[in-house]
């Protein structure tokens, strides 16, 4: 019998993914989906819907995963301690998660925000509550709401800001593990952050698939009919092609299981601009191990950050972008981050001109 590794941080993960596999992959097709039980009230339109989920397999998976207690007294880190770790490289596995509040300062509107030109120009459709345009059923019968979103925030409208730069220079400097993202926006991408570092939790645009026929296509094909108001269309059997994002009542993208093995690895996690009310994203939060750094970058407390604080979190409460600054001054990173976000915006000019 082959016997498994013996390393305390990963024997368990591959042990329960044997268990896992043991109880049948319809577990997952049957349970791991985006449900529909209420809407998030300050959700941007860049972010996924829910925030409750009936899986039986995930409430297994996350107090299997959980994070636990803590140990002995000890004293409180702090922003400069982090940064301080972050400069001398102590922290080579950043596992990020991310949510709207990294995108609203990008001009993405807030979809639930009367007066906002993306909410009006939605009533013409005449929805019968607002998740509808997210509803699979909602999408068979009448697509337009939702390409009608998607050309508001279809990939190129809209830039980078500086919060998501600091994702890719940390990429750059070879600390970066993997970054979630609640967002649909593609922002992350365009800021050069690599698909194979992201686990985009409710989907993109950057693929699709025909609803009939189920042929994969590539997001920039459907870009000229989609900026064009046109529902597009599978020339192969003329069903509607609709963009790789999760609705209710569908599965959950395969690679957010990542989580299984990363949130265990992780030395260091940075939670920026999101409500963590959102299930099953929300609960990763509570899963690096307890001797594990947080960083809560956000307007308000959430998710494990309300109560008592573990010795190794931090927490920088305010606009997402000053706290992103003052963590990039910390680390002494400003000019180097000054200099990628100009070239980004360089290469976005001449993109822009051809």
């Amino acid at each position: 019998m082959t016997s498994l590794p013996s390393s305390s941080l990963i024997s368990p993960v591959r042990l329960f993914c044997v268990h896992l596999c043991s109880r049948t992959s319809r577990t997952l097709s049957k349970h791991v989906v985006l449900c529909q039980r209420s809407w998030c009230p300050g959700a941007g339109a860049s972010s996924a819907l829910c925030r409750q989920t009936n899986s039986l397999w995930w409430n297994e998976t996350r107090g299997f995963l959980s994070r636990g207690g803590g140990g002995a007294s000890e004293e409180q880190q702090t922003l400069e301690d982090l940064a301080q770790n972050i400069r001398e490289q102590q922290y080579k596995r950043v596992v990020v998660m991310a949510g709207a509040g990294i995108s609203t300062p990008s001009g993405i509107p807030d979809f639930r925000s009367p007066g906002s030109g993306l909410y009006n120009n939605l009533q013409q459709y005449d929805l019968p509550y607002a998740e509808a345009i997210f509803e699979i059923g909602f999408f068979h019968q009448n697509p337009n709401p939702f390409f009608a979103l998607a050309k508001e925030l279809y990939p190129g409208n809209y830039q980078p800001n500086l919060t998501h730069h600091f994702v890719r220079l940390l990429h750059k400097k070879g600390q970066l593990l993997r970054m979630y993202t609640q967002n649909i926006d593609g922002l992350e991408r365009l800021a050069g952050i690599p698909p194979e570092m992201l686990v985009e939790a409710h989907g993109t645009f950057a693929t699709a698939t025909c609803t009939v026929c189920l042929r994969k296509y590539k997001g920039g094909e459907l870009r000229s009919d989609v900026m064009s108001g046109v529902v597009p269309k599978c020339p192969t059997c003329k069903g509607v092609v609709k963009p790789d994002i999760v609705f209710f009542g569908e599965e959950l993208p395969f690679n957010f299981f990542k989580y299984l093995t990363d949130f265990p690895l992780a030395d260091l996690l940075i939670v920026m601009g999101t409500s963590l009310e959102v299930e099953p994203f929300a609960s990763l939060a509570g899963t690096v191990r307890p001797s594990v750094p947080r960083l809560l970058i956000n307007r308000d407390r959430v998710g494990p950050f309300t109560g008592r604080r573990s010795p190794h979190d931090v927490v920088q409460l305010g606009d997402v972008v000053s706290g992103v600054q003052a963590l990039v001054q910390a680390l002494g990173w400003t000019q180097e981050l000054e200099a990628l976000m100009a070239a980004a915006a360089e290469k976005a000019a001449k993109k822009t001109e051809q």
